[in-house]
C-alpha cells in the first residue's frame, strides 16, 4: 500500500470530517430527491401468465409476492457452456459476480417482510440445479427458475436478437451501434438487474428495474468498503496507488464463487509468506 492518508492531530482530522459532511448531505439530499423521482415513475400491468419452478412445482408471479404487497426480484445469471451450434448447457454453478450479490442477502428478510415486501431471486437454469447450488452456498432467500419462460427476455435479463429486440441498460440495438457497442452474437445471452413490482389485489404491476451500475450497492458489501481509508481497492479508485486493484470488482479476474475463498482471505500476511487466495 501506498499513499495512505495524511497523519494529523484529533482537532485537523475533526475539520477535515466536518467539511467532507457537508458534501455527504448533499449526496443525501440528492440521494433522497433521486429515491422519491423513483417512486414516482408509472407503472406497466404485467398481464403474461408467467410461470416459475420452485420448491412447490409451478407458481406465478403473483405467488412470488409471498402475500405481501411489493416484490423485489434479483436477476440472478446463470454460468452455460455453448456448443458450436449455439446449444447452452447449464454448469452446475450461478455467475460468480450474481454470487457475489447473493452473498450479501439476509438469512433473514423479515426486515423487508414487515416493511410488506418480498424478495425473491429468477435464474433461467433448471429448477434442480438451483436447488442444489442454493444448498451449496447455505442460501435461504426464495430463488425461481424461469426456464422456458418469456420473463427473462421481456425484462431485458436475457438478450437475444432471435428471441426478443435488444435493449440492453434501456439502449436499442441501434443506438448501442451509435455509441460505438455495437450489438452481435457474442453478447447473447444473461445480464444482471434487480426489478421491483406491485400487487394490487390479483393485479401485478412493474415499477423499476436496475442494470449495470444501477445494482453495484448490493454486491460485495460496496457500502461498507466505501466507508473505507482503502475503498473498493478497484484500478480505477481515487486515490490512485493507495490499494493494490483486487480484481475482485463483477466480473474480476480474482472473483470466485463465495465458497472457494479460503479462510484467511483478505488476511494481511506476514513479510516473506506467500498471500492466500
Amino acid at each position: 500500500m501506498a499513499d495512505l492518508p495524511e497523519v494529523v492531530s484529533r482537532e485537523e482530522w475533526l475539520a477535515a470530517r466536518r467539511e467532507l459532511l457537508a458534501e455527504e448531505k448533499e449526496l443525501t439530499w440528492a440521494r433522497d430527491r433521486v429515491n422519491a423521482r423513483r417512486r414516482r415513475l408509472p407503472m406497466v400491468r404485467v398481464d403474461k401468465p408467467y410461470t416459475f419452478e420452485g420448491p412447490d412445482g409451478t407458481v406465478g408471479l403473483l405467488d412470488l409476492f409471498e402475500g405481501r404487497p411489493q416484490l423485489v426480484v434479483h436477476h440472478f445469471m446463470w454460468v452455460y457452456d455453448i456448443d458450436a451450434d449455439g446449444t447452452e448447457r447449464p454448469r452446475d454453478h450461478g455467475c460468480p459476480s450474481c454470487s457475489s450479490a447473493a452473498d450479501q442477502i439476509p438469512a433473514r428478510l423479515r426486515q423487508l417482510h414487515v416493511r410488506r415486501t418480498s424478495l425473491a431471486a429468477v435464474s433461467r437454469a433448471p429448477y434442480p440445479l438451483i436447488a442444489a447450488y442454493r444448498a451449496r452456498m447455505g442460501w435461504t432467500f426464495p430463488w425461481y427458475s424461469a426456464a422456458g419462460s418469456d420473463f427473462p427476455y421481456d425484462f431485458h435479463t436475457t438478450l437475444d436478437e432471435r428471441v426478443a429486440p435488444v435493449l440492453l441498460d434501456y439502449r436499442t440495438a441501434d443506438e448501442l451501434a451509435a455509441a460505438g457497442r455495437p450489438w452481435d452474437a457474442s453478447r447473447r445471452g444473461d445480464y444482471p438487474a434487480v426489478s421491483a413490482f406491485l400487487r394490487a389485489g390479483d393485479e401485478v404491476f412493474h415499477t423499476y428495474s436496475a442494470f449495470g451500475r444501477g445494482i453495484e450497492e448490493f454486491h460485495n458489501g460496496d457500502n461498507y468498503l466505501d466507508l473505507t481509508a482503502l475503498g473498493r481497492q478497484e484500478a480505477w479508485g481515487e486515490p490512485r496507488g493507495r490499494a493494490e486493484p483486487l480484481g475482485l470488482h463483477a466480473g474480476g479476474p480474482a472473483l470466485r464463487l463465495p465458497d472457494e475463498y479460503g479462510p484467511t482471505a483478505g488476511v494481511t500476511a506476514p513479510p516473506g509468506t506467500p498471500p492466500s487466495p
